[in-house]
């Protein structure tokens, strides 16, 4: 009897030792195989679907073009609506700083997705933290004056007043002094382009392509997108469609038209 007990003991330990053998843990399955040289499947980014996106975006080049713009301080600085580069890339830019969209947040962040974003004091102001989070994320921060008046036919003074006073304020809050400037409704003279290079800027950005509720539309040229152009992803000023929402529209047509997102300020 007592060697019958003891050969079920023996055959009870054998099974639990099989049975452990049989259930180990997946991630330690894939801990061993690492150890042992073996690379486990990399499972791949499907965030681009969550976006509303056909496929990833692709990368944009790791040198890219010679910059165009002049040291900031130049007279006067360059006005530019696209950059003339042979990477097949654009530019998505925003303005004022009213839409603060945790969700665009999290797209910039999980898209990787280059931007910059023009703002106005008055406007963004109340939420800079938002535009901290994105410049934390790479976003480009630019110059849009304090109040969002039409600069051409203001004074020297004026104009001077709310271009280097953004300057102050987005030193003050975000700790940057911005190199492009965005006059508020595209409006410039001589004396603004003075005014933006007394106050270090050294490109004043327009754009070429606008998102519209019917679409892109264009300022001048192909209706179509170009590389190097500038996109002008604007305030919606009804109850449309979210910034992001909006964003992922431009997207698929950038995509569409075999292009892919650079950063501005990488080009001028």
């Amino acid at each position: 009897m007592r060697r019958v007990r003891c050969a079920a003991a023996a055959l009870a330990s054998a099974l639990l030792l099989t049975g452990c053998a049989q259930s180990v843990d997946p991630i330690e399955r894939l801990g061993k195989k690492a150890a042992e040289g073996v690379r486990p499947h990399a499972v791949p980014d499907r965030s681009y679907r969550h976006w509303g996106l056909p496929r990833p975006l692709a990368r944009t080049p790791l040198h890219p073009a010679r910059r165009l713009t002049r040291q900031p301080g130049a007279h006067p600085p360059p006005v530019v609506d696209r950059v003339p580069t042979p990477d097949r890339v654009v530019f998505l830019t925003y303005d004022d700083g009213a839409e603060q969209d945790p969700r665009f947040v999290a797209m910039v962040r999980e898209l990787r997705l280059p931007v910059s974003v023009f703002l106005t004091d008055s406007v963004a102001g109340p939420g800079y933290g938002h535009f901290a989070r994105l410049r934390a994320l790479g976003a480009g921060i630019g110059n849009h004056t304090v109040d969002h008046r039409a600069p051409a036919g203001l004074p020297y003074a004026g104009q001077r007043a709310e271009i280097c006073g953004q300057q102050d304020r987005l030193h003050a809050r975000l700790g940057v002094r911005p190199r492009l400037f965005r006059p508020p409704y595209g409006s410039y003279d001589a004396t603004t382009l003075r005014a933006a290079a007394d106050c270090g800027i050294s490109a004043v950005v327009l754009w070429r392509a606008a998102l519209t509720p019917a679409g892109l539309a264009y300022t001048h040229g192909p209706r179509r997108l170009r590389p190097g152009d500038i996109v002008l992803v604007g305030p919606d000023e009804s109850a449309g469609p979210s910034l992001w929402k909006r964003t992922a529209r431009v997207l698929r047509r950038v995509q569409e038209q075999g292009l892919t997102v650079g950063r501005l300020e990488d080009y001028l």
